[in-house]
């Protein structure tokens, strides 16, 4: 194999092994799976009292039975809702809507910083190689050979 070619694939493991790390350290809890149950589902566990706690976002509304089981709903727009789940005793919490492109935003977020230090690292390590580190002092030594004459 080619030297290019081994050190090209040297950079993309690192850059993979990186990239990896900071996934893994940027979002360290796993959510529990939650089962997806319809709204009328959610009215009727409600009467029933088997609700424990909800997080509303917007039309997204998961939560939590009172035997454990996570799950999650679309909801529309009910106002008596709420004071339905109150008068359950279930605990509510609102939270704002959710962005669609939230997504974009992470990875972005997550991998921009990952792309610029690995960019500066190989910069560096170029002009230090002596490939065009003559503009930044890096590599050719300026040291003058004497002779006899």
């Amino acid at each position: 194999m080619n030297a290019n070619y081994r050190n090209f694939a040297l950079w993309v493991i690192i850059f993979l092994l990186v990239l990896a790390l900071v996934t893994l350290f940027q979002s360290p809890g796993q959510k529990a799976p939650s089962s997806e149950i319809t709204f009328s589902q959610l009215l009727t566990d409600a009467d029933a009292g088997n609700i424990r706690d909800v997080t509303i976002a917007g039309p997204e509304i998961s939560g939590h039975m009172k035997d454990g089981r996570s799950f999650q709903t679309y909801a529309p727009s009910d106002p008596s809702l709420v004071q339905t789940l109150y008068k359950k005793d279930v605990t509510i919490t609102a939270k704002p809507p959710s962005d669609g492109n939230n997504w974009l935003l992470t990875i972005v977020s997550s991998v921009l910083p990952v792309l610029l230090f690995l960019g500066l690292w190989i910069y560096m390590t170029r002009q230090m190689q002596g490939g065009a580190g003559k503009a930044m002092g890096f590599g050719k030594s300026k040291a003058k050979l004497l002779t006899e004459a």
